[in-house]
């Protein structure tokens, strides 16, 4: 394939079925897309859609039935190099008895990278999410939103190419979401990273997202590619007030409810 045609992220044609001793489930039918580089990416769905079922599909977690993940070309048969997650069970991700640091650390270390990189590395991602002052703390000391930003900031030293999320903001309030939201731009920008986030938040997704790729219920499949044609510069207060973002949120909530009657 072409270099310069070639996209970040393909998922093809991919298929998952869950076999079991007394019936199989069919939790992903036939979804097929592209990332292109550095794009930002949201998948929304109905509850049960098998959002994360696609996500740990594409990191490699979970086989796929039929089809194919591509990174840059190569087929992915496992966790690529690549390619980090942040889950949204941040608090489980992160080792108590390690403290931010050393959890950013810890995939540095296991990757190889020497001390003196592995330092560089480490500071400019606690940097990145506001987080140097905190860098001897352990996460037990910190707020939900504080911890979530050590899971980051772990994602973004291992040098991604690309970023999966998977509704990493769903157990913080409204006001650590927003600043979430927004940081997640901010290094998006900054880092140039290929960005898939997944979240069941429609005006998330439409805040965030160049594209917002609605799935439809299980078995799933793209119900519809939604460009978001919103400013590139994006504020919570001024973006959520435009009419095009109501117009938009309100387009995708209501593909969301013909999902959930079985539209296809």
């Amino acid at each position: 394939m072409d270099s310069v045609t070639q996209p970040m992220l393909a998922v093809n044609h991919v298929k998952k079925t869950y076999v079991g001793k007394q019936r199989s489930v069919e939790a992903i039918a036939d979804l097929d897309f592209r990332v292109e580089p550095g794009e930002l990416v949201c998948v929304v769905g109905p509850s049960g859609a098998g959002k994360t079922t696609l996500l740990r599909c594409i990191a490699g977690l979970l086989d796929v039935t039929e089809g194919d993940v591509q990174l840059e070309g190569e087929t992915v048969t496992g966790p690529p190099r690549g390619m980090a997650v942040v889950f949204q069970e941040y608090g489980r991700s992160l080792f108590p008895w390690m403290t931010v640091r050393q959890n950013v650390e810890l995939p540095l270390k296991e990757k190889k990278i020497k001390g003196d990189e592995r330092k560089r590395l480490v500071d400019e991602a606690l940097d990145a999410v506001h987080l140097s002052d905190s860098h001897d703390a352990y996460p037990w000391q910190l707020s939900g939103g504080m911890q979530q930003r050590v899971a980051i900031a772990r994602a973004v030293a291992y040098e991604p190419q690309v970023l999966l999320m998977d509704e990493p903001f769903a157990a913080v309030d409204a006001q650590t979401r927003a600043d979430l939201e927004d940081l997640v731009r901010e290094l998006w920008i900054r880092l140039g990273v290929t960005v898939l986030f997944v979240t069941h938040d429609i005006d998330e997704a439409v805040y965030l997202g160049q594209r917002v790729l609605v799935l439809s219920n299980r078995p799933t499949i793209v119900l519809e590619d939604v460009a978001i044609d919103l400013p590139a510069d994006r504020d919570q207060l001024g973006t959520r007030a435009l009419p095009r973002f109501a117009e938009l949120r309100a387009h995708v909530y209501g593909r969301i409810q013909e999902a959930k009657r079985g539209v296809r």
